[in-house]
């Protein structure tokens, strides 16, 4: 239970009890930078100096002043001739589909006068209709500064006209030749763009389709086309189950080009039948910190436990203790258990094996279809180029000489001409432009027409959301071109996809399925178990040598592999375990850490400061890598992520190091790792320190499932959740029965609540990127993020948790000291275990609590803050003059200061700094100035939308408007956050009220939030 519970949010905290009183005490001891951006610099020579002045009047007053001095007059241009589907402030939502290559989802593209501004998941598509935090990112690259604005040869720009004369003519040289015309794309599963390319390749017998990905899905592939007969990925439903082992799978994030977050959140309802979630991994990963239970191995040890847990399972028996713990679990459970495993192709063999021995209901048969790399292929068209026989390479948006481990050896050949014509499709001036005579600047998802097959029996169509920005082109109207040459009728692509789609939509108007964004395929390709040889297999897990220390390869929630590097909200995104942004940094456990002398230290201003590496794999040197201790690293372990480090591809996506030199495209896991120290320090842009709730105890609530079904939950010794009461003259009371103030009426009328469930938010950030881009949160950068002067609207805590094995009172009672008993207090099951060696992870959003007695509100001098009727809690940014009061006096920290000025500023070079970058700004939410204060306003312009709308059409408002009126509520995929109107009786959010896991942060304080959540609950017993 909660009180049984040590949370802790690094290990900083943990070695450092009074870490917390010193962050609150340095909260507003900022040093002030303003000579670099206010004011005249003769005015320091004054007897007053201008810091001086400015300590007396108050920054954010000065700021102010000096800020309405220099208001900017925007001029505007009226419809002369209004376009008939464009109303002004009304915004229109068209169907589409997000591709990049890596991603997928069925979404809903929000524009207003004709631009995106935000994507929303579709939800009539269901679980292919969830986004992540990369597809919520997305709008913001459409309005990429660093894209390639026009088409290019040798270096210059040119028209497409004589571009595509260069190219026309080589392919005809080629085709004369005998050459081989090779177009290199990633996995592009559109059946349009395959019939496109076979009439491209009856013109031009000689080309050849060669797929590529950077981060290919390669072991699983293969392993798909042993185990099935087919090389497709296979698709798993979790909602019948109630077991999942993972063996280094990160199935919450890029697993088998799908996540499965929405139906793990639906299985891990709490319940008798609640899923259960065993991991056993390396690295401390995103579904691992979401388990039940974990144990954490080297990547050796995880594949000698898969050995055993594999052949208890088919009947050969093991001795390894853990091994049988699982195999015991999965035999209990049956055909409503699954496995799961990644990081090479025998470990994916074995677990397709395991699940045809359980029966395993999860695996339903359909297909991924998103990813068809062959890596044979790949080498075989690598054959080619050395050999000379490749007579045009047109290269779709993809860069080996960066991704792949070989990118050198490539990009030599390359330049010593073993190819006649290089034409690179890209949208930055990466190696492959560098590289290229022809540049086509390749068209983004939002400016193309296409159609993607994502999986058995689903057909998603993708339309232009916009006018093409610049001179862009996809890669389906080129191959129209130089198939039919130049200004040919046939050329227009919107044509050839409508006529070519009518054979699969069969009944279904092309209208009607553009519409809805998506519709029934008649691909029928099934799975079925055919094979696996698991001696093989066995063999191959073998044959991975254990070393002293052991890299785990992976992508993280906000880069994945690299595709949006160049995207500032990403890269400021922190990541959900580590809490860091800006970097991708060498994980370490903190035994090894003390091993190998690698420090993490705080500075004086709370600020994190690591060791930096040099980091050898194999041969292969990757210089100057951060290191970060992680808790719950396991020991010989380190982790790297995947997709840092692009050079030449703008200027926020030359961040961190690049990992993929270190990837052979199928072994996410290599032994052999040395690391050495290089004596200087790297500065970390942490979030997780910055902001100090008030208070530590049971701020997230969790529980064991064995008492959440058999202890009521207000029991008076063991309840698990009993309702605050104060003691009063009267007796006690509920918390919420005691007012210092007259309540007012709030039942006139709709009045808002958002309830967070503990149990299935996963951490994944797609909340965060929802808010920013609906808000316009400014990116800050590393410097400010560092400083402590983040400006995210919403946050997401994590939480590290070790369990007490013995009662201090009765561990004293017994005798023992106080040192003793601390030491063998903690871990996951063994004696004398550090809690940051295997803790618990919880996940908490956090944001502006909309308190009916908010504390901000009885404090700020000019009522800029102020409660609304409908619950919100207001911000009037022209009222405020940024005394910082109400910041100073909210316990829940989710108040956010402008130092400065994040538009229109060299000082923040980000997306609000050209003009290209501000179109993805939401007209409907102010941009705020210097000096003033923001918060989450529960989207309050949504909100109002939808009761206007109601209004006009004299109706009630739906629930479910509602609760697609908030945008973090309406971007989670796992239903954590549900949105909505208390005083409606129907409602989602009134029901959740009700429920027993119910609880509000802070509530002794007595600021009656309406933002309540649900207790975390793990299915396990607890030992």
């Amino acid at each position: 239970m909660a009180s049984n519970k040590i949370q802790f949010r690094s290990i900083h905290e943990l070695k450092d009890p009074a870490l917390n009183n010193k962050l609150a005490q340095k909260e507003f001891q900022e040093e002030i930078p303003v000579e670099d951006f206010l004011g005249d610099a003769e005015q320091n020579g004054s007897s007053t100096s201008r810091r001086d002045f400015l300590k007396i009047l108050g920054f954010s007053t000065a700021a102010v002043t000096l800020a309405a001095c220099e208001a900017p007059v925007i001029k505007t241009i009226p419809y002369v001739v209004k376009p008939h589907d464009i109303i002004p402030g009304v915004p229109n939502y068209y169907a589409s589909t997000y591709f990049d290559g890596f991603d997928f989802a069925s979404v809903l593209v929000k524009t207003r006068e004709g631009r995106p501004i935000k994507i929303d998941p579709n939800p009539a598509a269901g679980d292919l209709g969830k986004t992540n935090a990369r597809a919520q990112a997305s709008v913001l690259s459409l309005y990429d500064n660093d894209k390639v604005k026009q088409p290019k040869l040798d270096g210059k720009d040119e028209t497409f006209d004589k571009v595509d004369s260069v190219i026309l003519t080589g392919l005809a040289d080629a085709n004369t030749a005998g050459k081989k015309i090779v177009l290199l794309s990633h996995s592009l599963p559109s059946p349009t763009f395959k019939k496109l390319f076979a009439e491209f390749k009856a013109k031009y017998p000689t080309a050849e389709l060669v797929t590529y990905d950077a981060y290919p899905h390669s072991a699983a592939l293969d392993a798909a086309q042993e185990v099935f007969g087919q090389r497709a990925l296979p698709v798993y439903d979790l909602k019948g189950s109630e077991l999942v082992v993972s063996f280094q799978a990160d199935f919450l994030g890029d697993y088998n080009a799908a996540s499965l977050e929405t139906s793990y959140a639906a299985a891990r309802k709490p319940g008798a039948s609640m899923l259960r979630h065993i991991q056993v991994e390396s690295n401390m990963s995103l579904t691992g910190a979401n388990a039940d239970s974990r144990y954490r191995l080297k990547p050796s040890a995880v594949n000698k436990t898969l050995i055993e847990v594999y052949n208890a399972i088919v009947g050969g028996g093991t001795s390894d203790k853990t091994a049988s713990e699982i195999a015991a679990e999965l035999k209990a459970k049956g055909s409503k258990a699954v496995v799961f495993a990644d990081g090479s192709k025998g470990a994916q063999v074995l677990a397709h094996l395991i699940n045809q021995k359980l029966g395993s209901v999860a695996f339903t048969g359909k297909a991924n279809l998103l990813k068809d790399f062959d890596k044979a292929r790949y080498q075989e068209f690598l054959g080619w180029v050395n050999a000379g026989q490749v007579g045009v390479l047109i290269a779709n948006n993809v860069d080996p000489i960066y991704s792949h481990p070989k990118g050198e050896d490539f990009k030599k050949a390359l330049a010593a001409k073993k190819v006649d014509l290089v034409v690179a499709v890209a949208d930055k001036k990466n190696e492959m432009y560098k590289a290229a005579k022809a540049v086509i600047p390749v068209a983004n998802w939002l400016e193309s027409w296409g159609d993607i097959e994502p999986q058995t029996g689903v057909y998603s169509l993708m339309q232009p959301t916009i006018q093409k920005i610049y001179k862009s082109r996809q890669i389906e109207e080129s191959l129209l071109v130089w198939k039919n040459g130049k200004n040919n009728a046939a050329n227009n692509y919107y044509d050839y996809l409508k006529a070519s789609s009518a054979s699969i939509l069969g009944g279904t108007s092309f209208n009607k399925a553009l519409y809805n964004g998506f519709t029934t395929s008649s691909n029928a390709t099934s799975l079925a178990y055919a094979g696996g040889n698991a001696a093989q297999a066995v063999a191959e897990l073998g044959s991975f040598k254990p070393s002293e220390l052991e890299l785990v390869l992976y992508t993280k929630p906000s880069m994945g592999d690299g595709t949006q590097a160049n995207n500032p909200w990403l890269q400021e995104l922190p990541d959900p375990i580590t809490r860091m942004s800006w970097d991708n940094y060498l994980t370490i456990s903190p035994k090894d850490a003390e091993k190998f002398a690698i420090d993490n230290d705080l500075n004086a201003r709370m600020q994190l400061d690591g060791s930096i590496v040099n980091l050898t794999v194999n041969g292969v040197t990757i210089k100057d890598v951060p290191v970060f201790i992680q808790p719950g690293q396991a020991e010989g372990s380190v982790g790297l992520a995947l997709g840092y480090g692009k050079k030449d591809s703008g200027a926020t996506a030359d961040t961190g190091v690049n990992a993929y030199p270190l990837f052979d495209g199928s072994n996410l896991t290599v032994s052999g790792v040395k690391i050495e120290k290089t004596g200087e320090d790297h500065e970390f842009a942490g979030i997780q320190l910055q902001n100090t709730l008030m208070g530590r105890y049971e701020i997230a609530k969790e529980v064991p499932l064995a008492d959440f079904l058999n202890v009521a939950f207000d029991d008076e010794h063991k309840g698990w959740n009993k309702p605050l009461e104060y003691h009063t003259i009267s007796g006690a009371l509920p918390a919420r029965k005691i007012d210092l103030w007259d309540a007012f009426d709030d039942t006139d009328g709709p009045h808002f609540n958002l309830s967070i469930d503990l149990n299935s938010c996963t951490g994944c950030g797609a909340c965060i990127i929802a808010c920013q881009a609906e808000n316009n949160v400014p990116v800050v950068g590393k410097k400010e993020i560092r400083m402590s002067r983040d400006m995210y609207w919403l946050r997401i805590d994590r939480y590290y948790s070790s369990r007490q094995k013995v009662e201090v009172y009765e561990g004293l009672k017994e005798g023992m000291a106080v040192p003793e008993l601390y030491g063998t207090a903690f871990g996951d099951g063994g004696a004398l275990n550090h809690p940051a060696d295997n803790p618990d992870v919880i996940f908490q959003p956090v944001m502006c609590q909309h308190c009916n007695h908010a504390p901000c509100e009885t404090v700020c001098p000019v009522a800029a803050t102020s409660h609304g009727k409908q619950g919100q809690n207001h911000m009037a940014y022209n009222r405020c003059i940024g005394t910082r009061y109400c910041a100073n006096n909210c316990p829940y920290k989710v108040r956010r200061f402008n130092w400065f000025t994040y538009n229109l500023n060299d000082k923040f070079d980000f997306n609000m700094n050209n003009d290209l970058g501000r179109m993805v700004l939401n007209p409907d939410v102010v941009v705020r100035t210097r000096g003033v204060m923001e918060k989450c306003s529960m989207c309050i312009q949504e909100t109002q939308a939808t009761i206007l709308a109601a209004k006009r059409e004299n109706r009630k408002v739906t629930d479910n408007e509602f609760k697609n009126s908030c945008a973090c509520a309406a971007a989670c995929s796992t239903g954590a956050m549900t949105f909505g109107d208390m005083n409606d009786k129907e409602s989602e959010v009134r029901e959740l009220y009700s429920s027993n896991r119910r609880y509000y942060l802070l509530e002794e304080i007595g600021t009656k939030p309406n933002v309540f959540y649900h207790t975390k609950v793990r299915n396990r017993v607890e030992k």
